[in-house]
């Protein structure tokens, strides 16, 4: 009888008669996000690393149904990426609001390092970058009940690393009239465990009376993990939990299906409710992460003065409860892309700072135009791409491209990009004895082709032409198609899992767009791109 007893209390606990939903909130590449709340709205903003624009920004009414509307870093003389690593670039930015005006605040690693950008309106414009005379990175910001700002961040201990990784968490005023830092800097906390790695992603919240520094620890990695320590002075060290971590999944082994959870930011609701968001990542085929880390949510309970995650489950789950908030489901993000518009919209990525005369909705109506230009994928430059993420473990990439290739030098068709050493390149090219379709596989920068076709052959020498990839999990299939009806598979058995941050390395997910390129020589040629589109699909 008492066996049963607990049963049933342990499924009272872990469900009720609220609804659930999906867990990722935010699918694919968007790691490290941070919240807040204005009234009956929130607002998400995730790192984006080496891609353009930078910081994209959701809304939300529910916490469940986000929509994006804006990218916070969309001119140039904000952020400069040339020549940046894949990984390297904008990370861990943080948002909050505060008398009226909106602040985002981040690290450009690259270049300049931390700073802010302030707007009145969460979808733009964004000013441009007031940078601070402040070490490390992770920024965050803290505004006191007195009116008084607080920046708070992550570097190297102030007495002397002792390895590398350790860190410690500081705060110092910041003067929101000059945005400079004034007065003493003071480290708040050195993270939950003795030697621990990386503490870092720190957010200060006051509740009760008391403050409270949210920190990610141990890296970004499998052995990810969200702590919590407390004080009641912001000019003395601060006190760990002593149930740190309040939440981790390193110890639940690595066939686990969400893995490296942390980097969390948490939201009270209007009605007093609270959730954290979270990245985390699920890696599918074995432990290989090809859609980086992700943006999930997770419900918080205060007992004795601290936070507790998931109540009765201490873990992240792929579905979760739906916040009592009045629901506001946002429309769907298409599958396809008929480049009808003006404008690009706001999920579709560049590399680096684009080179904007290589792209054109208006030179022709209905299609995108790529110019070729020199710059290849597989350097640190700013390619001729275009790219959404990679949100599902199966999917079907297509295009209709015209395109004639001018020089052997040139090519245009579909990649399925990890970084510029690691991706697959589903192009079209001129050969010496016609128009050959390519697949190029690209790992540690080294180049191999894994199949081509000569189109004379196929009698599929046609200026259009439909690509297709079809990815079954860590499965890859190249198809084509003249008439889009009939196809012709290339190549099929192709491994993903080079597409992976546990193969390539760093802190992104795959994208996956359109490409051309002359290949280091000057060129007047071009492709027009008819659509693009992205499904995810169960196989």
């Amino acid at each position: 009888m008492i066996e049963i007893f607990v049963l049933v209390r342990q499924q009272e606990w872990r469900y009720n008669l609220r609804e659930r939903v999906s867990n990722p909130i935010l699918p694919g590449f968007y790691p490290d996000p941070s919240i807040c709340r204005v009234g009956e709205d929130y607002f998400l903003v995730t790192s984006t690393f080496a891609y353009f624009p930078g910081v994209p920004i959701f809304h939300s009414r529910d916490l469940v149904h986000w929509k994006q509307i804006g990218n916070i870093l969309d001119r140039e003389e904000q952020v400069k990426l040339l020549g940046v690593d894949h990984s390297q670039g904008i990370f861990a930015p943080t948002i909050r609001y505060h008398e009226g005006v909106f602040y985002m605040i981040t690290t450009n690693v690259s270049y300049g390092g931390n700073f802010i950008v302030t707007a009145t309106d969460p979808a733009g414009p964004w000013s441009n970058p007031y940078f601070l005379e402040a070490d490390g990175i992770d920024p965050s910001l803290f505004f006191d009940d007195d009116g008084k700002c607080y920046y708070t961040g992550t570097k190297p201990r102030r007495e002397g690393a002792r390895y590398y990784g350790d860190n410690e968490v500081f705060l110092q005023e910041l003067d929101l009239n000059t945005m400079k830092l004034v007065g003493e800097s003071y480290a708040l906390w050195h993270g939950a465990l003795r030697n621990v790695v990386w503490p870092e992603g720190p957010h200060l919240y006051k509740k009760d009376g008391r403050y409270y520094l949210l920190i990610a620890e141990a890296g970004t990695a499998h052995e990810h993990a969200v702590t919590v320590a407390s004080g009641t002075d912001l000019k003395k060290p601060f006190e760990g939990f002593r149930c740190n971590p309040i939440l981790t999944h390193r110890h639940l082994g690595k066939n686990y299906p969400i893995v490296n959870v942390g980097h969390g930011d948490l939201v009270e609701t209007q009605n007093g409710e609270w959730y954290m968001v979270v990245l985390a990542s699920r890696p599918y085929g074995g432990y290989y992460r090809n859609m980086g880390r992700e943006t999930f949510l997770v419900p918080v309970t205060w007992e004795d003065g601290w936070p507790l995650i998931n109540l009765g489950v201490g873990l992240l789950e792929d579905t979760v409860e739906v916040p009592n908030l009045t629901p506001a489901p946002t429309e769907s993000v298409p599958e396809r892309e008929d480049f009808d518009e003006d404008k690009l919209p706001f999920r579709f990525l560049y590399l680096r700072n684009p080179i904007m005369e290589n792209y054109s909705l208006s030179e022709r109506k209905g299609y995108l135009r790529m110019k070729m230009s020199p710059e290849r994928i597989s350097d640190t430059v700013s390619p001729s791409y275009v790219g959404i993420r990679q949100t599902g473990m199966s999917f079907i990439l297509e295009t209709k491209m015209e395109f004639t290739p001018a020089a052997e030098n040139e090519e245009a068709g579909l990649v399925l990009l990890q970084s510029n050493q690691y991706h697959y390149r589903f192009v079209r090219k001129k050969a010496v004895d016609g128009d050959v379709l390519r697949l190029v596989k690209c790992r540690e920068g080294k180049e191999e082709i894994l199949k081509e076709v000569n189109l004379k052959d196929t009698n599929m020498d046609s200026s259009e032409m439909v690509l297709r990839a079809v990815a079954d999990m860590q499965d890859l299939s190249f198809e084509y198609s003249v008439d889009g009806n009939n196809y012709h598979t290339l190549i099929t058995n192709v491994d993903a899992r080079m597409l992976s941050t546990d193969v390539a390395g760093g802190f992104v997910g795959n994208t996956l767009g359109l490409y051309c390129s002359s290949n280091g020589k000057q060129s007047s040629n071009y492709v027009d791109f008819d659509y693009l589109m992205y499904k995810n699909v169960l196989m």
